[in-house]
């Protein structure tokens, strides 16, 4: 099917994209890498008046770290992150880039657009909300930072305000005895997941953990910190009980909707499982270890 009738406009920078979205107003929609927008326009169930495209702004698509920061500009495509030795170097990171969708879609998404548009089945809201990060954009009122904690707000919902556009993605890369796995279990590539965890745990020595992030991606409206489940860790030796235990309150945490993908206890029992998963991914990483995380297909 044809998407209604639109008039494309080509942004020169970030600046003219913000100025056009907050004049065009409401029916306006920015294209980023337009994985989901395209075919959201093609079944007709979104109808922009105007598409601002941002794929011709220059100098928006570096991946590089600096001052113990990863910086990703906003048009980083997927499979430019998943190549990214920098991103590699936090294998959480490396773990989501690399099994998003299938390669087409990879190597037009771009992690801007995934964040902005605030999917609750998407990849990186779960994986960046393990990490201390910020999202940093631009708009009418000039530039602004957001953490990642304060961006998603609900569903399809961000903080962004009207006219403003991600310029980038700060990640505070993990320092000491880290380690941290992302592990998502779909049924093929190009859907999007039934179900992920991701981790990101800061070790005290081998065994006993300082600090544990733990976010269950897909069974809620947004992105959940399960926070009773890394309460369950923090200060603790890290054994297959305590795993257990805090796999066990991941579950609780969760909060899922029955769907094709599966019933609310499916979903609830996948989210033990993959917690499980991730965790001794992340423990084993922390002490050095290589071990492999990512996507699972059924």
């Amino acid at each position: 099917m044809y998407p209604h009738a639109f008039r494309y406009h080509r942004a020169a920078s970030l600046e003219e994209a913000a100025s056009m979205i907050a004049e065009l107003g409401e029916d306006a929609k920015l294209l980023a890498g337009g994985q989901s927008l395209i075919p959201l326009m093609k079944l007709r169930l979104s109808s922009p008046s105007h598409l601002v495209d941002l794929n011709f702004v220059p100098g928006v698509s570096y991946i590089h770290r600096a001052n113990g920061d990863l910086r990703l500009g906003a048009m980083a495509r997927h499979a430019d992150l998943a190549a990214s030795a920098a991103v590699r170097a936090i294998p959480l990171l490396h773990d989501c880039a690399a099994g998003i969708a299938d390669v087409q879609v990879r190597n037009r998404g771009t992690i801007g657009g995934s964040l902005a548009e605030a999917d609750p089945s998407g990849d990186w809201g779960a994986a960046l909300l393990a990490l201390p990060a910020e999202v940093r954009c631009v708009g009418p009122a000039g530039e602004r930072s957001i953490s990642i904690s304060d961006f998603f707000l609900d569903a399809y919902t961000t903080a962004l305000a009207p006219g403003e556009v991600v310029r980038e993605i700060l990640v505070h890369v993990p320092q000491g005895a880290a380690g941290g796995a992302y592990v998502a279990f779909k049924r093929c590539a190009p859907v999007y997941a039934t179900a992920s965890v991701a981790t990101q745990l800061t070790m005290n020595d081998r065994a006993t953990c300082r600090e544990a992030h733990i976010v269950l991606g897909c069974v809620g409206l947004t992105a959940i910190r399960a926070r009773t489940a890394e309460d369950e860790l923090a200060g603790k030796e890290l054994n297959s009980q305590t795993i257990a235990r805090a796999a066990e309150a991941a579950m609780a945490a969760a909060d899922p909707q029955p769907d094709m993908r599966g019933s609310v206890g499916y979903k609830r029992t996948l989210v033990g499982s993959l917690t499980r998963r991730a965790l001794e991914a992340a423990l084993r990483r922390s002490q050095g270890g290589a071990v492999q995380g990512g996507h699972i297909y059924a």
